[in-house]
């Protein structure tokens, strides 16, 4: 008897190619929304504590961290940092003050979580972005290309973040290049002494690229970068 192989019709591959063309657009979709809700969570974070620092700022006429009377006018106020106050020099200064600043936020009612000032940052004194690196309330210029920007206070939004996402965010709610606007790339976090204390310790080298016309190096698949909103 004479076997005969059957072999499919184009019918058939056509509903193959179809249900793997559903499933491919499936798959792309969902990767679109999850960047999108991550993009929203970032601003979001970023909205909230600018508010916050506004409001704070508004009521007691004096910034978070640098506050001089917190212990007078904020109440369960810890002394582990400066005494429980700033120096009230008007500005948000690098270390004990800006970890202070979360605890005056949060003590005052600016913002969301139980935040007591230690010597270093950790998840009960610093909050921290989806990626779970600490934020940074601040005033400095570790923000746009190293050596170039003015001292301002800023908000960093810690590093561990995809260069995609990053890049729409600043598309989203600035220029969308990492070296000018109020949205900017910040190494903090990123690489050398500045790497992160929670999760990986990788360098950013290729989040953005600084010759001719600026710009986020969104093919370069870097997973390490970080931003700053200037305000």
């Amino acid at each position: 008897m004479r076997m005969h192989q059957r072999g499919f019709t184009l019918i058939e591959i056509a509903i193959v190619l179809v249900i793997i063309g559903l499933l491919l657009g499936g798959v792309l979709k969902g990767q679109e929304l999850i960047t999108s809700a991550r993009v929203r969570n970032l601003i979001s974070a970023q909205d909230g504590v600018k508010a916050a620092f506004f409001g704070f700022q508004d009521r007691f006429r004096a910034y978070p961290g640098d506050y001089s009377q917190a212990t007078q006018n904020i109440a369960n106020m810890t002394t582990t940092c400066s005494n429980g106050n700033g120096n009230g020099n008007g500005i948000v200064d690098p270390g004990p003050e800006s970890i202070l600043a979360w605890e005056h936020l949060s003590k005052a009612g600016f913002i969301t979580g139980a935040y007591e000032c230690n010597t270093t940052e950790s998840l009960t004194t610093t909050p921290t972005n989806p990626y779970n690196v600490f934020l940074q309330l601040v005033f400095d210029g570790a923000y746009g290309q190293a050596g170039t920007s003015a001292l301002r206070h800023n908000l960093k939004t810690g590093a561990q973040i995809p260069v995609e996402i990053i890049a729409e965010v600043d598309r989203k709610i600035d220029d969308g290049r990492p070296f000018s606007g109020a949205f900017q790339f910040s190494a903090y976090r990123g690489n050398g002494a500045n790497a992160p204390q929670i999760g990986g310790t990788a360098a950013a080298p290729n989040c953005a690229n600084t010759s001719g016309s600026s710009s986020w190096n969104s093919t370069a698949g870097e997973s390490n970068c970080g931003g700053a909103v200037i305000f």
